[in-house]
């Protein structure tokens, strides 16, 4: 990003701002933010040039030979004009390869930008565009054809991975400057609507949760964390970067493994993972899975997190019940605020409330809720009131790519911490409560719709329908019918259950306008590339493949 960014002005309410300070979730702590991650990478290459940095299957990446590997292809961005202040875009699969790009592009102080393989070439050829590539790396040519041919349409190069490391490629002296303040990534949001928005995070807030990831998980040296999420996921920066900062292991899971339970056992279960992270959907998968095969094969993992979307209680349970002996995680945060601002961990005694809380603030964030009055001023939630979650501290990142319009409606000056590192605070567009120190999640403000005349929140009729015992995951979209609008549920069934009972059960629990109209049983619900509901998808339904019991 060029020049100062755009900044909206958040009103307050007079006296807001003292009182918002003084109740506001903070957790400081000491992180080195300046260093790159290389540095660490060479540190533990200079100790232990042979321990395994990165695996995938039989193959065995050292701290030596990724030093290496990184060296080889800075040599090829460097003279392919590559440099601070550049962004450089990446493509392909999950592989060893893709922990090399991320380490390479930060050795040459540009800004890595991941695009999926699977895009269409027009959107691809729009982020490239919008996004400033001066250049593609291609980790995994092979699968990349659209991306390679999206790239030329817009005039950004093609970069190769080498085959083969050069053991005598010059690394950088990476520790001799502050990179704090350099951009280090952008990712580009999928979004509802329109199109998508590219996040850019700072070298200083990808390092803070890099360290936050370390702290709260306690990870070390003989840790391996797999390696689960598509590139364009932000999740996937702290999974490639993370166990790199204590000499741990990254292990790469493919798509493949990640698609079929039994696989996704054995693919963990042979890389001794010791920290998983997976989306709900999938995490309900390998949760059925060691229920029929027994948790031995994965006794070795001490964490077991979920991401992406809301964890509901009902399977937070049973992924508590299926790993006694690991902890369970319920992370959340928005790819605007480097990945996560909060953590909880996640027990029986949280399993049974209505909802789960999704924790305290994790290193260097500040939490706000804010409740809009009107005039549009912004107040101090009370404890247990529910208004909208704002981010402060050294996680917000610098706002959206090229677009000054929607960054000034979504990050704000701070004007209610004056020490604040960065001066920017960031409107999540969830609703959340604080009560005992911990955010409480209450969906998505752009959920709430009006039906019959009532508003209501989406999320609060999925919450009750998870709840059914036969209910495997659910989801509900806002329709229409002559004129009118309606609400669908589409779900999908751990045993047999007819849409009469389903509708009997939430009729009994909740107002009729908010008992959905339209039913659809899915095998199972559709799912976008990150492995999220895809709500999009459901809108789209039309009312011939839905029955109205």
């Amino acid at each position: 990003m060029s020049g100062a960014t755009p900044l909206g002005e958040l009103r307050l309410v007079p006296g807001t701002a003292a009182l918002a300070r003084a109740r506001a979730l903070r957790n400081p702590m000491e992180v080195d933010v300046a260093s790159a991650v290389l540095d660490h990478v060479a540190r533990h290459a200079e100790q232990d040039a042979d321990r395994p940095a990165v695996v995938h299957g039989d193959r065995v990446v050292t701290y030596r030979g990724l030093l290496e590997r990184v060296g080889t292809l800075r040599v090829e961005l460097l003279a392919r004009g590559c440099g601070a202040g550049d962004v450089v875009a990446a493509t392909g699969l999950r592989c060893p390869d893709s922990v090399v790009v991320l380490l390479a592009v930060e050795s040459v102080a540009a800004v890595y930008l991941p695009v999926d393989p699977e895009w269409p070439a027009d959107r691809i050829a729009d982020v490239l565009k919008r996004g400033g590539a001066r250049c593609l790396v291609d980790c995994t040519p092979a699968v990349t054809g659209a991306a390679r041919e999206a790239a030329a349409r817009v005039g950004v190069k093609p970069v190769p991975v080498p085959d083969s490391s050069t053991p005598d490629a010059p690394l950088p002296s990476v520790g001799e400057h502050d990179r704090s303040r350099e951009a280090r990534y952008t990712i580009f949001t999928s979004g509802t609507t329109g199109r998508p928005k590219g996040a850019v995070v700072e070298h200083r807030g990808m390092m803070n949760h890099l360290w936050a990831k370390v702290v709260d998980l306690s990870l070390g040296p003989a840790d391996t964390v797999a390696f689960t999420a598509p590139l364009v996921f932000d999740i996937a920066v702290w999974q490639m970067l993370a166990p790199l900062l204590v000499g741990g292991t990254v292990a790469v899971v493919d798509d493949a493994d990640l698609a079929f339970p039994r696989r996704l056992v054995g693919a963990l279960s042979r890389s001794r993972t010791s920290v998983v992270e997976l989306v709900p959907t999938v995490l309900g998968w390998l949760v059925d899975q060691v229920r029929r095969e027994g948790p031995g094969p994965l006794a070795g993992l001490r964490w077991v997190i979920s991401t992406g979307e809301e964890l509901r209680p009902a399977l937070a349970k049973r992924v508590v019940e299926a790993f006694p002996d690991a902890q369970v995680l319920n992370a959340y945060g928005p790819t605007e605020c480097s990945d996560d601002v909060t953590h909880q961990v996640v027990g029986a005694p949280e399993t049974a409330l209505d909802r789960l809380p999704v924790g305290a603030a994790v290193a260097n964030a500040v939490l706000h809720v804010l409740v809009r009055e009107s005039g549009d001023q912004w107040r101090t939630a009370e404890e247990g009131e529910p208004g909208e979650l704002f981010v402060g501290g050294l996680p917000v990142g610098l706002g959206y790519l090229n677009n000054d319009a929607t960054t000034r409606s979504a990050f704000f000056e701070d004007v209610i911490d004056p020490d604040s590192p960065t001066g920017r605070l960031y409107r999540t567009g969830d609703l959340a409560h604080v009560e005992d120190g911990r955010v409480h999640y209450l969906g998505r403000a752009d959920r709430q719709v009006k039906v019959s005349g009532v508003r209501m929140e989406l999320d609060e009729v999925e919450v009750v329908l998870s709840r059914h015992p036969a209910v495997e995951s659910c989801a509900v979209v806002l329709g229409e019918a002559q004129g009118h609008a309606v609400l669908t549920a589409h779900y999908s069934v751990r045993r047999p259950v007819t849409a009469d009972e389903l509708k009997e059960y939430l009729s009994a629990r909740l107002p009729a306008a908010m008992v959905p109209r339209r039913w659809r049983r899915w095998e199972a619900l559709p799912l976008t590339r990150n492995g999220k509901t895809d709500h999009r998808a459901l809108r789209d339904v039309g009312a011939a493949e839905v029955t109205s019991p």
